[in-house]
């Protein structure tokens, strides 16, 4: 029987590994035909733009995403402008992922997440409008903006294609991203179980937009593990299992960990965690819990649950 293709494939960089390290590895991706290159903001540690600039001024052909930024901390102007700006360095190529951040982050920056459903569909209608270089005048609950357009006065004026798609974890979220977005960004540390509810989620919000699921993209980030020990593979999953259910309770959910579970493991890690702290709590995540939500295993058990993994998604 002939193989299954797996074209679309692309890469998660984090904050694990210097810029100008990722850059290589963008140029790399690149070269063996990866589709993207996402860069995560999430914790207080690397801001997602420079990354995608660096990576987008050593590739020619690869899409850059930011995986994702939150809709809360830049003015809707500089949003807009900065995504403009992107896609100068690499027209066409450019992916906002944008998600509703979470709590206790937010909060302890002085952010209240009040009506996020609001905020995002809000968001997202303000910067499209900008992007297709209208002069916008919107007031509404959360932006309020008089007869402000993108300056463009030396440089192309033309709507900008930038794709919009976010990073919905919870059900409402998720049907939202299905009526407004070009997509969603489906978060990892999750069960194969998650991702059927979250398909039928998201084809309610496209039926309320006259569309179908298949209008939606769909990527997936999925954690892999590889080693010569599978031990070691499963060790290195549980690891960032392990701060991401203790510090991001909307994956904890999602993640189908028993609160108490959630509990024990929030009872030992401080705020950063130290990886010594980590990795005294990886002994409460459940044995399954690394082989569920994650590919870790060595080299060719891995590619196959990779490929489970993406055409279950």
């Amino acid at each position: 029987m002939t193989e299954p293709r797996y074209t679309r494939v692309a890469m998660y960089l984090q904050d694990k590994h210097p810029i100008r390290e990722g850059m290589e590895y963008a140029r790399y991706a690149e070269e063996k035909g990866f589709e993207a290159v996402w860069q995560a903001e999430s914790r207080l540690v690397r801001d997602a733009i420079v990354p995608m600039a660096a990576f987008a001024a050593v590739t020619d052909r690869i899409d850059i995403g930011s995986g994702v930024i939150n809709n809360w901390t830049r003015n809707i102007g500089l949003l807009a402008a900065t995504f403009l700006t992107l896609d100068d360095l690499a027209p066409d190529r450019i992916i906002c992922g944008i998600g509703a951040w979470w709590d206790p982050l937010a909060k302890n920056v002085g952010i209240d997440r009040r009506k996020p459903l609001t905020a995002m569909r809000e968001t997202i209608e303000v910067m499209r409008r900008l992007l297709a270089m209208e002069r916008v005048t919107y007031h509404g609950e959360f932006h309020h903006v008089d007869g402000i357009e993108l300056d463009v006065v030396h440089g192309r004026r033309e709507p900008r294609n930038v794709r919009v798609m976010i990073g919905a974890t919870g059900p409402q979220m998720m049907e939202l991203t299905g009526e407004i977005a070009d997509g969603a960004v489906l978060n990892y540390c999750v069960p194969p179980e998650y991702n059927i509810e979250a398909m039928e989620q998201l084809e309610r919000g496209a039926a309320k937009a006259g569309r179908s699921i298949e209008d939606i993209d769909r990527p997936q980030l999925v954690v892999c593990s590889v080693h010569e020990e599978r031990k070691a593979a499963l060790d290195g999953a549980r690891e960032l299992l392990t701060q991401y259910l203790a510090q991001q309770p909307h994956i904890a959910k999602a993640s189908g960990v028993k609160p108490e579970v959630v509990q024990q493991i929030q009872s030992i890690l401080g705020w950063p965690a130290t990886r010594e702290q980590v990795r005294a709590a990886m002994k409460y995540v459940p044995r399954s819990r690394p082989r569920c939500a994650s590919t870790s295993n060595t080299a060719p058990p891995a590619r196959f649950s990779t490929r489970w993994a993406t055409s279950s998604s």
